[in-house]
């Protein structure tokens, strides 16, 4: 286990090392930072002269080791937009971000798997033909459509919920939340469901599919052979059976709802890392869509490494002969 743990490690800092890479080589190309801050006045001088005090005019793989160095360092350099260490922006924005990821991907648990089970236990139902066919509805709709549409709804038309904003927000450390105000859980529920939208039907869908398969297993035959009762067999054994897939795609949709967030909070100018990211590539802000990237990257790298030891919780054939296991259950 320990060995199986430090191999993932050390592959997830390739992988870190692989992704800054890309991600500095591709936004050292995209724009000239310099052309946006001296503005059109500046003489050449004026501009050369800004370029060396950013760095600009160092040899890329230079720039790379500072950038690099940096970020081990905890420091990401300054924004060209904001003129503030990109770390502090960082600071200020990830609490918007991890909120609306975890409530998002808390709604689509909440509501997937009950659904999942429902629909996979009762398929020839009325009902469950309803839920599948909202749950297309879900996958098929792009986020910007489905948030536009509970905007007109329920701040336009019904004007029970603020279509923008993040709401009143209070302090708690370096942590700003906006749990802890009406306004501020308020302004969370329309970006929370429209980012919820796409996880909701396929966690619902997975384990509706998971489920089906699972019932027909023998070892289900059997459990209903020895006199269990159905809510035993259902959720004692099918459901528990069924949640490994279901980790696996809840994990790898939270890392997926704090990357891809940037279209949920530009519709709803929710002021998170998604909308620092639309901002900086407006201004060709290298350091913080570099920094962005690499943050995502290390999300994604936790996630499949938490992702992976809760599998050993879960499933005991791993424990035995999977990766770092003894396989005597074999």
């Amino acid at each position: 286990m320990i060995a199986y743990v430090l191999r993932r490690l050390i592959q997830s800092m390739l992988v870190m090392l692989t992704v800054a890479f890309v991600a500095f080589s591709l936004f050292s190309f995209v724009g000239d930072p310099v052309a946006n801050m001296a503005g059109e006045d500046a003489s050449q001088r004026d501009r050369d002269q800004l370029r060396r005090d950013l760095g600009l005019a160092d040899p890329f793989p230079l720039r790379f080791v500072r950038f690099v160095g940096g970020v081990l360092q905890g420091e990401f350099g300054f924004s060209y937009r904001n003129l503030q260490p990109v770390a502090r922006l960082i600071v200020d924005r990830l609490p918007a971000t991890v909120e609306l990821a975890v409530s998002a991907t808390a709604l689509a648990l909440l509501v997937g798997v009950p659904m999942g089970v429902y629909c996979g236990l009762n398929r020839s139902s009325a009902l469950a033909q309803a839920i599948q066919a909202v749950s297309l509805v879900g996958i098929s709709l792009p986020t910007f459509v489905t948030g536009i549409l509970l905007i007109l709804t329920f701040s336009v038309g019904l004007g029970w919920l603020p279509p923008f904003g993040r709401g009143d927000t209070v302090r708690i450390g370096w942590w700003q939340t906006g749990l802890l105000s009406v306004s501020g859980i308020k302004s969370l529920l329309l970006p929370s469901v429209t980012l919820a939208m796409f996880q909701m039907a396929l966690v619902m869908r997975l384990v509706r599919s998971e489920m089906m398969e699972v019932l027909r297993k023998d070892f289900i035959k059997f459990a209903r052979a020895r006199g269990l009762t159905s809510r035993a067999v259902n959720f004692g054994h099918a459901l528990r059976n069924t949640l490994v897939p279901v980790i696996t795609i809840t994990g790898l949709q939270f890392g997926s709802a704090v990357a891809f967030a940037i279209v949920t909070e530009t519709v709803f100018q929710w002021p998170g890392l998604g909308l620092l990211f639309v901002q900086a590539v407006a201004y060709v802000d290298i350091p913080v869509m570099a920094t962005y990237l690499v943050l995502i990257s290390f999300f994604f790298v936790v996630i499949n490494l938490v992702v992976d030891l809760l599998y050993y919780a879960i499933d005991p054939r791993l424990r035995d002969g999977g990766p770092g296991g003894t396989g005597k259950g074999r």
